[in-house]
């Protein structure tokens, strides 16, 4: 079962500063819990949850950093 939104993205999938900073514990530990889960009803929202997460993990590393590993950031070579 999908849980509700904690934060829905504007426009065109913008993450804007204003929604990154109405995140605190308890909505990033929602957000971190569906994406754990994995129970979208398309890829483009799970997809959605991860940029938002990882625009968190970049802006507001305090709030992520339990979370990191959904993030997986791991380097990689492009060539």
């Amino acid at each position: 079962m999908q849980k509700p939104n904690v934060a829905s993205i504007g426009k065109e999938n913008e993450i804007t500063a204003e929604l990154l900073n109405k995140f605190d514990e308890a909505k990033i530990a929602l957000l971190a819990e569906r994406l754990d889960q994995d129970d979208y009803p398309t890829p483009f929202a799970g997809l959605n949850d991860w940029h938002l997460l990882r625009a968190l993990a970049i802006h507001r590393p305090e709030l992520a950093r339990p979370y990191l590993h959904l993030v997986d950031q791991e380097p990689f070579d492009e060539d």
